[in-house]
């Protein structure tokens, strides 16, 4: 019972980051320290978009029991590709602040989807 009740916090806490996630991804021109920290990554201000798309695509993954596998894969790869560039940008603080959004969605791979027998 504990065990689906921190999958079901965890759950809620990855979907929610990515919905947000995504809705700033849309709304970059409101929020200019987001498109710099893009843009020193070495992204490209059209690929604010892309990234909105997949945060939300992720989202409604996570949320379907026979696709949560494949969405926390996602969100684990998404996370790793964000650290991979800060590294090569020299961002070692931003690589580091990266880490626990990363065990997030392997602690959910490993506690499964809650309220599944």
């Amino acid at each position: 019972m504990l065990k689906n009740i921190i999958s079901l916090a965890l759950l809620l806490l990855s979907a929610g980051l990515s919905f947000s996630h995504g809705w700033g991804s849309f709304n970059y021109k409101k929020n200019p320290e987001s498109l710099k920290m893009m843009s020193e990554l070495g992204f490209a201000e059209w690929t604010m978009p892309v990234f909105g798309v997949s945060a939300i695509l992720v989202g409604i993954l996570l949320l379907i029991p026979k696709t949560f596998f494949i969405g926390n894969l996602l969100n684990a790869l998404s996370v790793v590709f964000i650290m991979a560039f800060a590294l090569r940008a020299g961002n070692y603080r931003m690589a580091v602040i990266e880490i626990p959004f990363l065990l997030i969605p392997l602690l959910l791979i490993w506690l499964k989807y809650p309220f599944t027998k």
